[in-house]
């Protein structure tokens, strides 16, 4: 097959077919299923962990979600990252008929066909989009979330020759790629990380001849990264949370006390101030991000009496709480589960489906709660100041 899309690489006595391909295009299907047709390679690797893997093969692995365990568990924004990043992409495989991840789909079934063994060569997706949520910051958080949510709400039309364009980016990239420009060092864990796995879960494979259906993004980063060697295990750590960031954590919360204990000694006043002006910001701005993640009103009572505590301790956060409250008061059913991948393709199906919902509620609880500790302790610095002076 001749193709322009198709790297060969003869290392150690062995033959590397690198494919490049759009996770949303008709013709790269074709291409990965004529590729492995005239090849007959021992080995096929896709561009799949083992959860993508699963969500891609089993439709019915949403009516096992424990949505009150994800909330507990602090995953809501990870989870509701992922249903955003694939909504978009089943809404541009939607506009051309094909199924997303289509050849990715061809890559496994082919590879059933022929015999062939199988490699899911990516590292895990949570791995990967915790290693890049430490590398932001809150405001970067922010930005991540509603440039997300845009490529929901946009719904534009893309032709077909737009599409073969970007081969030049897998989806978890061309989603990302307006972030990564804005904060260059999260392409270190988006694109360049996941090249140097990849390229060592090809090269440990099995088989004197492999074919690896990739998003052509990763093209040249692995032809780069296969004469190098990788470790996957140090790829794949999740560095825990330094000292310094914890002290900073604990100390943010303690100062804001201190300063309020010794503003209430030296004018009780201004202290009474204090707390109120850090209840008022903290419980408002939480309660604005419920209502407009439209929770329901018990919900929305609860961020504004819980997040001026929660802010306090770095443990707690006001979007579990309220996220609790609101997956009580609207549990989700099985059809909801159901619905999720239909109810993706839309920002108002977002809102509808209860699991999505409540993901939301805990998001933008938590993204107003945290502008609310910024404003409310500058307030409470400011306040202090002017006491001593």
């Amino acid at each position: 097959m001749s193709n322009e899309n198709v790297h060969r690489i003869e290392m150690d006595g062995r033959q590397i077919i690198l494919i490049g391909t759009a996770h949303v295009s008709k013709r790269s299907s074709d291409e990965v299923k004529q590729l492995i047709d005239d090849e007959k390679p021992d080995t096929v690797c896709v561009e799949l962990c083992e959860s993508r893997y699963k969500a891609i093969m089993d439709a019915e692995r949403w009516k096992n979600t424990d949505i009150v365990k994800i909330i507990k568990d602090g995953k809501s924004m990870m989870l509701l990252i992922n249903l955003i990043m694939s909504s978009y992409q089943k809404k541009l495989a939607r506009q051309f008929g094909i199924k997303p991840g289509q050849e990715m789909i061809q890559g496994i079934e082919s590879a059933n066909e022929h015999g062939a063994t199988l490699c899911l060569a990516d590292r895990d997706i949570q791995t990967t989009m915790r290693r890049l949520w430490r590398g932001l910051g809150f405001w970067g958080k922010a930005k991540l979330f509603y440039q997300l949510i845009l490529s929901v709400v946009i719904d534009e039309e893309i032709s077909e020759e737009d599409l073969e364009k970007m081969k030049s980016e897998d989806m978890l990239t061309s989603v990302l790629n307006e972030l990564s420009q804005s904060f260059p060092q999260l392409k270190t864990f988006i694109v360049d990380e996941r090249d140097k796995y990849l390229a060592q879960k090809i090269k440990e494979t099995s088989g004197d001849k492999v074919v690896a259906v990739l998003g052509a993004a990763h093209i040249p980063g692995i032809k780069k990264e296969l004469a190098n060697h990788n470790d996957l295990d140090e790829l794949s750590k999740i560095r825990p949370t330094s000292n310094t960031t914890k002290i900073i954590g604990w100390s943010i919360p303690v100062i804001i006390l201190g300063i309020i204990v010794s503003t209430l000694s030296l004018d009780k006043a201004t202290g009474i101030d204090q707390i109120v002006s850090w209840i008022l910001w903290n419980g408002s701005l939480a309660a604005i991000g419920a209502l407009i993640a439209f929770a329901h009103p018990l919900s929305i009572l609860v961020a504004f009496l819980v997040a001026p505590i929660s802010s306090l301790s770095p443990l707690l956060a006001a979007g579990w709480f309220v996220g609790l409250t609101e997956a009580l008061i609207r549990k989700p059913n099985v059809q909801d589960f159901e619905n999720v991948s239909e109810d993706m393709y839309s920002f108002k199906g977002f809102w509808r489906n209860k699991v999505t919902h409540i993901l939301l509620v805990v998001v933008l609880t938590n993204l107003g709660s945290t502008a609310g500790t910024l404003i409310g302790g500058a307030e409470v610095i400011k306040q202090f100041l002017n006491t001593i002076q």
